[in-house]
């Protein structure tokens, strides 16, 4: 069996969020006054600083900017080696997360993704994603 995700820490505004990723619909806060998507959630616009915003739902896809693969196991839900990406979401925020899936050859820098959800045996899900076709 397949060990536990780490929990996530919720902050003041991250409950929406989570929970539009364990519905697989995943939600960000947009800005009410300027359009401007943030990530992480938080109480004001970083672009104009409007407290008004709305959750709205992701295209769920982006771009790979950076990526690492770790050979060392930090944590039992992640055995050596595995990757962590930095992906720019369509939107404009920034996510860490995992490629799924097969991995480009060479760089993975440019890489186009698309949003996936990846469910560990107790139920708990986090976003993932997989190299767009």
């Amino acid at each position: 069996m397949a060990e536990a995700f780490p929990q996530p820490v919720l902050g003041l505004y991250d409950g929406p969020m989570w929970e539009s990723i364990r519905a697989r619909g995943m939600r960000l806060q947009c800005c009410r006054a300027c359009g401007a998507y943030r990530y992480p959630p938080g109480p004001a616009c970083p672009k104009c600083l409007s407290l008004d915003y709305d959750w709205k739902p992701l295209r769920g896809t982006g771009t790979v900017i950076s990526w690492v693969v770790f050979h060392r196991q930090y944590l039992p839900a992640y055995p050596a080696p595995y990757n962590v990406i930095a992906v720019q979401l369509d939107e404009g925020p920034i996510m860490i997360s995992n490629l799924e899936g097969e991995p480009p050859a060479g760089s993975w820098v440019d890489a186009r993704v698309a949003l996936t959800y990846a469910e560990d045996g107790t139920g708990a899900v986090l976003p993932r994603f997989t190299l767009a076709a």
